[in-house]
């Protein structure tokens, strides 16, 4: 049975770790380029901040998912809050179920008890799933463009 929680790094990481890397290759682009390799140690003072909020889908105590907001006071809005996601992945056999779904709600339900205005999330143009945003009731607000500089 799959359960929805709210963790922290300390209890996540090292289950985080294969998920970050069938996450990467799934995913990420220039891969040949830039490699993953997380800083670790900020992720750490983020959570001791209690700015990093992790929250996982466990399949019996597997971790089968996450969804890693930081949750801040807004520069350009300082009277709001807003998370702004890091990283979401539901592994593809645990994708049934609504599993995404109700990660990403259970993360907003939170997100809401606590005060914050608006949740960003931001999602892969190749592998999108506009189609649950839009139904979770999400606008599309931006495009992001990037280009490999080198190095």
């Amino acid at each position: 049975m799959i359960t929805i929680q709210h963790e922290s790094l300390v209890n996540v990481k090292e289950d985080i770790k294969p998920l970050l890397e069938e996450h990467w290759r799934l995913v990420a682009l220039n891969q040949g380029k830039i490699k993953l390799n997380p800083n670790w140690k900020e992720y750490a003072k983020l959570d001791a901040a209690g700015i990093l909020n992790i929250f996982t889908a466990r399949d019996d105590g597997e971790l089968v998912g996450y969804f890693v907001l930081v949750i801040n006071k807004s520069i350009h809005y300082q009277d709001h809050y807003f998370a702004v996601n890091d990283v979401v992945f539901v592994l593809p056999d645990s994708r049934a179920g609504a599993t995404g779904y109700k990660l990403i709600k259970f993360a907003e339900d939170y997100c809401r008890d606590i005060g914050v205005s608006l949740i960003m999330i931001n999602t892969k143009v190749h592998i999108p799933f506009d189609k649950l945003m839009i139904g979770m009731g999400f606008d599309l607000i931006e495009r992001v463009y990037s280009k490999f500089l080198g190095k």
